[in-house]
């Protein structure tokens, strides 16, 4: 008989009774310091008072009632994101593939509703993630991610991320626009030029296409900034969020400015779950506790911290790290050795990461991660190196 769970996860035989902070509390007794915060999720550390409190209540008043009714913490939340960013409006939902969902078929109902149907294409990168969804491991185009699902879905053109030329002689009479991650996160922590992007955004301006980020993993202060397009003095049309907008409730967002949003009329898209009363509780949360004065430039600055401390520990162990990537506590580790070898040797000293591409070990610490901790984690690294020398 098969396991009664499906088997398409291998995890580690690991479970954890309780987090705390940047800790948590295994069933094996040990207590590990987390630098993995379930994939960029639990950037406030597990059970944050603000996070808690929020859930908390409206846990005792209110969870669900459907789209059918308005839900006035959407609109509440939706005027902080607004507020803080690009978009003129915002669509919620549960998951960063269903954000990255609505916003390729915002792409599509865009230039359908100004009578250019024929545009639907959508240019995309080589070694990108977009999500598990049908549609986004075609955006993805990566065979790992498609094989064994049919033919992919059509109208994603991929070529290799930095070349502009390359960009520009994709673009055809179908081409409706471009999905980019402003950091390749699953691809290794590998920061995308600001000067491409940034070319970007010039060639969707002259060919009339629309700008696609997918910010699933660099927003909500990853990078040291609420959303990575804050550093490169450029914004999109269209941007998808959720990871860390939840904090670990599983809450999504998609972002737009007027143009694109107003093509989105109603029953064009929607959601039994998105947005419910308890999701928007406790995005709401997660926006205010970001956006308090102060947060995001103690970010940079402990972001900072770490990665001196990582480059001396790469200068004194090159035969196990080759090189440091990244922004603000979005960091990669690019490894000599197989990096599931690192992932193993940093577990046994009570610390977790995560596994990337291009054999990466990725550190996305809670962006509450306080200065003794990041010494604790140094140490425990330095150990790990000196396994495997």
């Amino acid at each position: 008989m098969i396991p009664a769970l499906l088997s398409n996860y291998a995890p580690t035989d690991l479970s954890f009774e309780k987090g705390e902070g940047a800790y948590l509390f295994g069933n094996d007794g040990r207590r590990y310091l987390d630098f993995a915060a379930g994939i960029a999720v639990t950037s406030l550390g597990h059970a944050h008072p603000n996070v808690v409190k929020a859930i908390t209540d409206q846990a005792a008043k209110l969870w669900h009632v459907s789209n059918l009714f308005r839900i006035p913490g959407q609109e509440e939340l939706a005027a902080k994101l607004v507020d803080a960013t690009f978009a003129d409006a915002v669509y919620f939902c549960n998951s960063g593939a269903e954000a990255n969902e609505c916003g390729l078929k915002m792409i599509r109902k865009y230039f359908s509703e100004n009578g250019q149907a024929e545009r639907y294409r959508v240019i995309a990168f080589e070694g990108s993630f977009h999500g598990r969804t049908l549609a986004t491991i075609a955006a993805a185009g990566q065979d790992k991610l498609l094989e064994g699902f049919g033919p992919a879905m059509d109208g994603f053109d991929h070529i290799p991320v930095g070349d502009i030329k390359a960009v520009k002689a994709a673009i055809t009479p179908e081409t409706a626009g471009v999905i980019i991650e402003p950091i390749m996160g699953e691809g290794g922590i590998k920061v995308v030029d600001p000067e491409f992007m940034r070319a970007l955004r010039t060639l969707c301006d002259e060919e009339g296409l629309l700008l696609m980020f997918d910010e699933i993993q660099t927003g909500m202060g990853r990078t040291g900034k609420l959303f990575a397009y804050e550093h490169l003095g450029m914004v999109p049309d269209i941007m998808s969020s959720a990871k860390a907008l939840g904090n670990g409730f599983p809450v999504g967002a998609c972002l737009a400015v007027e143009k694109v949003a107003k093509c989105m009329t109603v029953g064009t898209h929607g959601s039994t779950y998105g947005g419910n009363p308890l999701a928007m509780a406790v995005a709401g949360a997660v926006v205010d506790t970001m956006t308090e004065p102060g947060f995001l430039d103690r970010v940079t600055q402990i972001g900072g911290h770490l990665k001196q401390s990582l480059n001396g520990v790469i200068d004194r162990y090159p035969s196990v790290l080759e090189e440091l990537r990244g922004v603000g506590l979005h960091l990669g580790l690019k490894c000599r050795v197989e990096n599931t070898d690192l992932l193993n040797a940093l577990k046994s000293q009570g610390v977790l990461a995560a596994k990337g591409g291009d054999n990466v070990v990725r550190l996305l610490a809670p962006l509450i991660i306080e200065e003794q901790q990041i010494s604790e984690f140094v140490e425990a690294l330095e150990k790990a190196c000196e396994e495997l020398v």
